[in-house]
């Protein structure tokens, strides 16, 4: 069973690219509140968070182009209304 994302035990979870770019934004909120902050240690923290984003955006994009070659090739999925999985196993 997977805790956040779609799935036949989990009908009402999410596409990975949502959760990805809900956690994206939550970063950038955090960013808002540290980026007038001059001491080092923020300094340090909002620069990972910057590398944090660059690889939440990667991460984005490549859950995407996976929904879109799913859907060029099975159609919308069915998950969500009890069908089958695109690919793989139930």
């Amino acid at each position: 069973m997977t805790h956040f994302l779609v799935s036949d035990d989990n009908e009402n979870g999410y596409r990975l690219e949502d959760i990805l770019t809900t956690v994206r934004g939550d970063v950038v909120k955090r960013c808002e509140k540290i980026v007038d902050d001059h001491r080092e240690e923020a300094h340090h923290v909002l620069e990972n968070n910057i590398r944090i984003l660059s690889l939440l955006s990667e991460a984005i994009k490549l859950a995407e182009d996976s929904t879109h070659v799913l859907d060029k090739s099975f159609g919308p999925s069915a998950a969500a209304e009890g069908g089958e999985p695109r690919i793989g196993r139930a």
